[in-house]
């Protein structure tokens, strides 16, 4: 594997020219919606591949209320796909990888070249504030070359008696690896990451890391464009979290054109396709994962839907608004409400609904028992509503 360094020399960024198109605010968040998948017949063929190969990369995150968020990405833009099918689809025939995009993410295995200035930059501070005895990084590869995959459990253990966030020499090592390109995780089983050297787990036309930084950027910067079909400097920069002048340096040369949105106030840029033919199509109804890049950057949401949301998972209880994972609900292309879900048996219990308006009872109603079959619930039951005089009208929606 190479690792000798292949920064681009700085360069300049150039000056942003002219928007070549106006769009009104409509028109930029059905853009967005098509661009992201909720707006046309979704492509059934291509499956839950083809959303994580079309949006370039699905968070994980470790809570799971209905689902876990990677389930509910697929599930929000394709229907009731199998949940088992999901984690098949991602994970099977080494399809995709897990590395840092967004956050920790899944990425299809062609994006591997891509992320070869992340994986420089990490060779850089080899440190990351843990120390290593000498020879646990060594020892940790050589393990798995010889083994197979393995998690870190299976390693020599993920953690020391201490805290949650107490690592082993064990983890700090395989997690070092995985940062520097040398270990790539593969699946994960039982929410635990499995890993596996690169020389193994990536196809050899892909593993060597040839782009140089400049090159690796431009490509994530056209990439994050296509996917969110319409975005600010922050919105394209932040979908595989780049700094900003990371994005000022590639963006005349990315292939995205600059368009001036209504009501945004600021520099915008669209993927050229999107503006080639007016969206088209049936809307999605649907429950959305807070994780959805759709809606995961909270300036970007209130400014396409005029919708403020906050996850509220890490926000103390008596202070919680919406609930714990209160989940937006999609229809006809706006948010509409608010869902904060849980199961009990084969019952989808609505602990709190926030609705928007009257209009809302019915598609708040249609996502909520496409859910709750989803994953295998025969009831839904409404604890509390926002505004309290709509819950007869949910209710009876539900149950028609």
């Amino acid at each position: 594997m190479t690792t000798e360094p292949k920064t681009a020399p700085p360069t300049s960024p150039k000056p942003v020219p002219k928007p070549t198109a106006a769009l009104s605010a409509t028109e930029a968040r059905r853009i967005a919606l098509r661009a992201q998948g909720f707006l046309g017949a979704p492509d059934r063929r291509a499956g839950v591949r083809g959303v994580l190969r079309h949006l370039g990369q699905v968070q994980l995150d470790t809570i799971s209320v209905l689902a876990r968020s990677h389930e509910l990405i697929p599930y929000a833009r394709l229907g009731a796909v199998g949940r088992t099918a999901v984690e098949e689809a991602y994970w099977s025939d080494g399809h995709a990888f897990e590395y840092w995009s967004h956050a920790a993410c899944i990425l299809p295995v062609e994006e591997w070249p891509l992320f070869a200035f992340r994986r420089r930059a990490y060779r850089a501070r080899p440190q990351w504030y843990h120390d290593l005895p000498e020879g646990a990084y060594a020892k940790v590869v050589d393990q798995l070359r010889s083994e197979g995959p393995r998690t870190a459990t299976e390693l020599g253990g993920a953690k020391n008696k201490g805290e949650w966030w107490d690592w082993s020499d064990t983890k700090i090592a395989v997690e070092r690896a995985l940062m520097f390109g040398e270990v790539v995780v593969t699946e994960r089983r039982g929410w635990k990451r499995v890993y596996d050297l690169a020389e193994r787990a990536i196809p050899e036309p892909l593993r060597h890391d040839d782009l140089d930084d400049t090159e690796c950027v431009r490509r994530l910067v056209r990439q994050a464009g296509e996917a969110l079909g319409v975005g600010t400097r922050a919105d394209i920069a932040d979908y595989h979290r780049l700094k900003g002048e990371q994005f000022d340096a590639v963006v005349a040369d990315s292939g995205l054109v600059p368009v001036e949105v209504e009501g945004w106030g600021k520099p915008a840029w669209a993927d050229p396709a999107a503006l080639a033919a007016p969206p088209r199509g049936r809307h999605r109804t649907t429950l959305l994962s807070p994780f959805d890049s759709l809606i995961w950057e909270r300036a970007r949401t209130e400014r396409i839907f005029g919708f403020t949301h906050r996850l509220e998972a890490y926000v103390p209880k008596p202070k919680r608004v919406h609930g714990y994972f209160a989940m937006p609900v999609l229809a006809g292309g706006r948010l509409v409400g608010r869902v904060d879900p849980a199961r009990e048996g084969r019952t989808l219990v609505a602990k709190q609904v926030s609705l928007e308006g009257p209009k809302a009872v019915e598609p708040v109603a249609q996502a909520l028992r496409e859910a709750a079959d989803w994953v295998g619930c025969d009831t839904v039951r409404v604890e509390r509503l926002d505004p309290p005089e709509l819950t007869p009208l949910l209710v009876k929606a539900l149950n028609a």
